[in-house]
């Protein structure tokens, strides 16, 4: 009961949450305080995101949504309703995910933060000679001149002539890419065959459809005639022609060669965003270098000659943004004194959260998931807006023990602005800060989806829960490390900012590569590791699938299982695919039916044919061990290793493909349940569980524990120490302390990140690094033993060196 002398305004200070049921949600039903930072953990797949992400930040947002008008949002994107009783007290959530920001080739750290925007304007301001606007600086921006005439008015009609000219700053040659590309022609077209036999290759290119209509009705050459017979007129139109009107058949048509065509509709976006046959497409018939007019700056000549201080907007791009900061702090201008200061608290703002070692110029598409979250959050940090729902995944991702301090001071200074943080979190470091904390569980999938505990961390830890138990976890040397069976050696790295690195990594151990966010540690291992023969590497690219891919199709467990249904039941093995003969006619197979309603929001709902199994009935009455195709997809992965393992329905095949899936934590996870409604986490070891039955020698990972429970570590290192068993070599980038204590053989990359980084700083068994604690590595991996630091030293293969920088 809010106090008589409080104003009824100010006693709306909790998120209610009844009956939430997304996913696996079991009417869950929370109330969080407003203003406050809550942290929500629990083991993967036990129902953080489905709360946090798919109910209250979705409500939050669709509620937005639909202030719009109609018309706007026939533009927005389709969001349904949660499944969920009531939802009190929500405000506008902006949420600060791990996607990568891919998309536009063009689009860079300081473009995606607004720094570019403002050295703009100061370059039009200070720069000499003055060339024009901020827009003569921009690399998206073209240079263009028009001249014409206008009738005025005056008392009589008056032609007068006008020249209308804007000055831009992007490079003609490669139009703001900063590389240009030369497309090998044999991979066009097949020039022995005519067009109408299949000659172009290019995907999408098929002859039944309007291209067959365009190329045989354009009229500029023989469809039916051999390529390698066109005359040099009918191949430039083929290849070059600019976009042309054409009619056939009664309808107004384009016709544009085969070269631009594909310059814009692939060559011009971000190979991230392409689908996986396009890309590969594209890295076949295309070599990207460097342009040799703007030197791969995507500015213009004239956009590179003004300067200040010595330097134009190019270099200052460049330039590492902890150096570009100080460089910003020297200039004295009074004139542009407020500009200046909201450039230094952006540069800034990237130094304390850790990414004072990316340039402004750095391609957005390049970034790691963790890098792409923080740079997500500069645009925030200095916002004035005030009781603001900011959603957080993991933002700790990516972050050596030295960084995650100052993430936790960014996400109390939010929250001091007076807004609502939520934050889903493993790490107990983020925990330790949180001023509410919901734990969900008891487990994962099916066995989760409840609240274990809500309240406060010293609550949590005396609560019992899985969570609670581990909270105060702390890892402790091997009493002995394994010897290796030879080295990889690497000499002369000098991928990004590493500084001519010679190493030599041991094979048949588990070796841990470490060091701070920035200190080179992707561009060592992938740049001179993972293109290598025998080499297997899982990296953190995101899975890429439709609402239709789950955990059977992408591991290639869907077609043991197809072949054993069909031999149980003597019939084809397509009519066990929802994508082919076995699908309901009604939904094809989808188990559900969209309905567009033009300018309103879509409908999803459940299709009533098949009730969302997506099989057509006479399929389902084919069974296999007593189940039918849908049951079977229904089952989680544990569930599955023994039904496949064993009985009337042993198929080893399916068996083998299951059990690394268990084997990697994905027990819970059901085999049809949709890609789309997996974690981050959950995608990574999911890829890993397909990796693992490749042929290969040495397996490298990325931040394995990304998304990972504390109570799940101990399953990752069993899993770790069998590939090592198994003969393997393990190579793993990885931040964790409990991961680093059960290396065999550290190296630590530094001493600091970006141009202060990109060399080895320590080489050696965990024990030593301990027991010298030269680096920021050593000593946190010191703290965190604790007790286990000060034992005798273990003994080691080979003495441990620190290297100076």
């Amino acid at each position: 009961m809010a106090p008589s002398n409080q104003h009824p305004a100010d006693s709306h200070d909790l998120i209610r949450v009844q009956g939430a049921r997304e996913n696996n949600l079991k009417d869950v039903s929370v109330e969080l305080p407003k203003r406050r930072l809550t942290v929500f953990t629990g083991v993967s797949g036990s129902g953080k995101s489905s709360l946090v992400f798919g109910t209250i930040a979705a409500e939050s947002q669709r509620l937005i949504n639909e202030t719009y008008s109609a018309f706007v949002q026939g533009f927005m994107p389709t969001l349904a309703r949660p499944e969920v009783d009531v939802l009190q007290g929500l405000t506008t959530a902006i949420i600060i995910d791990q996607e990568r920001l891919v998309g536009n080739p063009r689009s860079t750290v300081g473009t995606v933060t607004d720094a570019n925007a403002m050295l703009r304007v100061l370059w039009s301001r200070l720069g000499k000679p003055q060339i024009g606007g901020p827009a003569a600086f921009a690399f998206n921006v073209p240079s263009v001149r028009a001249e014409g005439s206008i009738t005025v008015e005056k008392g009589g009609k008056k032609a007068e002539k006008v020249v209308f000219s804007r000055t831009g700053g992007m490079c003609p040659r490669c139009e703001g890419m900063g590389s240009v590309s030369d497309i090998d022609l044999t991979q066009l077209y097949d020039e022995k065959k005519s067009i109408n036999e299949g000659a172009i290759t290019i995907p999408g290119y098929s002859m039944d459809g309007w291209y067959g209509r365009i190329f045989n009705g354009c009229g500029f050459f023989d469809a039916d005639k051999p390529i390698r017979k066109f005359t040099k007129k009918e191949l430039h139109d083929l290849l070059h022609k600019e976009p042309t009107k054409i009619k056939i058949d009664g309808i107004n048509l384009t016709y544009e060669g085969l070269i631009p065509k594909i310059q814009k509709s692939m060559l011009s976006r971000d190979l991230d965003s392409l689908q996986p046959h396009v890309r590969a497409f594209v890295e076949r018939i295309a070599t990207f270098s460097a342009c040799p007019e703007c030197r791969g700056t995507r500015l213009n000549e004239t956009a590179r000659s003004s300067r200040i201080k010595g330097i134009n907007i190019a270099d200052a791009c460049a330039m590492q943004i902890s150096e570009l900061a100080a460089w910003v702090r020297d200039l004295k201008e009074p004139s542009v004194a407020p500009l200046l200061a909201a450039l230094r608290h952006a540069l800034d703002s990237f130094v304390e959260i850790g990414l004072g070692y990316l340039s402004l110029d750095r391609s957005t598409g390049t970034l790691s998931g963790g890098e792409a979250q923080r740079t997500k959050m500069i645009r925030h940090l200095g916002s004035s807006l005030t009781d603001v729902t900011y959603v957080f995944d993991e933002p700790t991702v990516g972050m050596h023990p030295h960084d995650i301090q100052r993430m936790n001071d960014l996400l109390l200074r939010l929250r001091d602005k007076g807004n609502t943080v939520l934050v889903v979190e493993h790490k107990p470091e983020v925990i330790a800060i949180a001023d509410h904390v919901v734990d969900l569980g008891p487990g994962a999938g099916t066995a989760g989806g409840e609240v274990v505990f809500q309240g406060t961390v010293d609550g949590l830890r005396a609560s019992g829960t899985l969570t609670g138990r581990h909270l105060s976890d702390r890892a402790t040397l091997k009493p002995s490390v394994r010897k290796p069976s030879g080295v990889m050696k690497v000499r002369g790295a000098r991928t990004h900012n590493l500084k001519d690195v010679d190493v030599d990594i041991p094979l048949g151990v588990l070796v841990v590569v470490t060091g701070v966010a920035g200190s080179g540690k992707s561009s060592l291992i992938h740049g001179s590791v993972s293109g290598r023969e025998g080499v297997v590497s899982v990296d953190q690219t995101p899975i890429r699938g439709s609402r239709r891919s789950n955990p059977a199709t992408y591991t290639g467990l869907l077609d043991p299982i197809r072949s054993a249904f069909a031999k149980a039941n003597g019939v084809k093995p397509a009519l066990f695919s929802a994508n082919s003969e076995g699908a309901c006619p009604a939904c094809n197979g989808a188990g559900v039916i969209y309905t567009d309603l033009a300018m309103m929001a879509g409908v999803t709902s459940v299709c009533e044919d098949c009730e969302g199994r997506r099989f057509q009935a006479s399929v389902l009455e084919y069974r296999l061990g007593g189940l039918n195709i849908a049951e079977v997809l229904d089952m989680p992965i544990a569930d599955a290793v023994g039904f496949f393992g064993a009985g009337k329905a042993r198929t080893p095949a399916a068996h083998a493909i299951l059990q690394r899936m268990a084997d990697v934590g994905l027990g819970y996870l059901r085999l049809g349940q949709p890609l789309t409604t997996l974690s981050g986490g959950e995608r990574q070891r999911l890829k890993l569980a397909t990796h693992m039955g490749a042929d290969g020698g040495v397996y490298v990972l990325d931040e394995p524990t990304t998304g990972l429970h504390l109570a799940d570590l101990e399953q990752l290192l069993g899993l770790l120490d069998r590939l090592v068993d198994a003969g393997k070599s393990v190579l793993v980038i990885e931040h964790h302390q409990a991961v680093m204590a059960h290396a065999d053989w550290i190296i630590d990359l530094g001493p600091g990140a970006g141009h202060d980084g990109g060399r080895v700083v320590f080489e050696g068994t965990p024990a030593d690094l301990v027991a010298a604690r030269s680096t920021l590595t050593g000593e946190h991996l010191a703290a965190f033993v604790g007790g286990a630091a000060r034992r005798e030293k273990a003994p080691a293969r080979a003495n441990g060196r620190t290297l100076r920088a």
